[in-house]
């Protein structure tokens, strides 16, 4: 899986003809990876169990960087998955954080430029983006290049438009979570987040974006599709 922020150059480096890969930089890689993968399909006490290890493997080298990345990582899949929460891990950390790690943690909190409207609500989230000012186009340039057309977007339907260039699927979904939390996802990103995310087999996101279609659906007063996506909705919860 791609990584939302690329850490696995730093925590790989040492292959070819430089010396063996140390074994913390294998076990953060490997645990980040599958912590992902579990959080992604539902599994809260695989990501919790993989997460800790890689937390253990980063914090033997005392390298505040590498450990506020990987909380960064950790708090967009929960954006990609409508998990719309304070980034705890990573406000422990901020103080020593760089001005990139910085932008990505304002980007994930849904604090795009000329936001000014109410914060969309969606399934069992907090809606409430973290306090702090919107992003400048200094902040934007620092953002992982995938993002910064979606945060630099003048309109909705522009930054539906940078979304759907982003090839990576869980860059993707964290785009539409972004768009969704500063309250500008139009229908369109809905639609393309829950093929994003069926796609990929992801229960979770699927759960939480399908959640959102219905939602609106029974506001619309389209009672026909409400029903049509709460039986999609029956039929990824079914055991």
């Amino acid at each position: 899986m791609k990584k939302i922020i690329v850490i696995a150059g730093v925590l790989l480096a040492g292959c070819g003809n430089n010396p063996p890969v140390p074994d913390w930089q294998m076990n953060a890689h490997n645990g980040i990876d599958r912590a992902t993968a579990a959080y992604m399909e539902g599994n809260t006490r695989i990501e919790a169990a993989e997460f800790k290890r890689a937390r253990s493997a980063l914090a033997s080298t005392g390298k505040v960087d590498l450990m506020i990345r990987a909380e960064l990582i950790q708090c967009a899949a929960r954006v990609a998955s409508l998990v719309f929460e304070d980034c705890a891990g990573y406000d422990k950390l901020a103080q020593d954080a760089s001005p990139a790690d910085r932008a990505y943690a304002a980007y994930l909190a849904g604090r795009l430029p000329g936001v000014g409207r109410s914060v969309a609500a969606a399934p069992a989230a907090s809606t409430t983006t973290a306090a702090g000012a919107p992003l400048s186009a200094a902040d934007i340039g620092l953002l992982p290049a995938q993002h910064q057309p979606v945060a630099a977007a003048t309109s909705d339907a522009a930054a539906a438009s940078a979304v759907q260039a982003i090839a990576d699927p869980l860059s993707r979904l964290v785009a539409s979570g972004v768009l969704l939390r500063a309250g500008r996802a139009t229908p369109q990103i809905l639609a393309d987040a829950v093929e994003t995310a069926s796609a990929q087999g992801w229960r979770r996101p699927l759960l939480a974006w399908l959640g959102v279609q219905a939602m609106r659906a029974e506001q619309a007063g389209d009672t026909a599709e409400a029903q049509r996506i709460k039986r999609r909705i029956d039929l990824v919860t079914e055991k």
